[in-house]
């Protein structure tokens, strides 16, 4: 598996002044998406509704809106 493109606009796109530290999305080489983002898990985690469930291996991660906004333009649709 490996990362093939950024879903959307880079950080400093985005206006982040250093881009080295600031939400993402990527397209892997297996089809699925990687997100770098604030973990949230603690806090939401408890929030979640009753039809949705978290692995113990998974996270909940927070992005900005405009990075999943600036994103969409670029999501496949199938």
């Amino acid at each position: 598996m490996r990362i093939v493109r950024r879903i959307g606009a880079s950080p400093r796109e985005r206006g982040s002044l250093s881009g080295e530290t600031c939400p993402d999305i990527f397209e892997l080489s297996d089809g699925n998406f990687a997100v770098i983002g604030t973990e949230a898990t603690a806090s939401l985690d408890g929030e979640l509704p009753p039809d949705a469930a978290r692995a113990d291996y998974e996270r909940i991660v927070v992005i900005s809106r405009e990075t999943l906004v600036r994103a969409k333009r670029d999501i496949p649709d199938d």
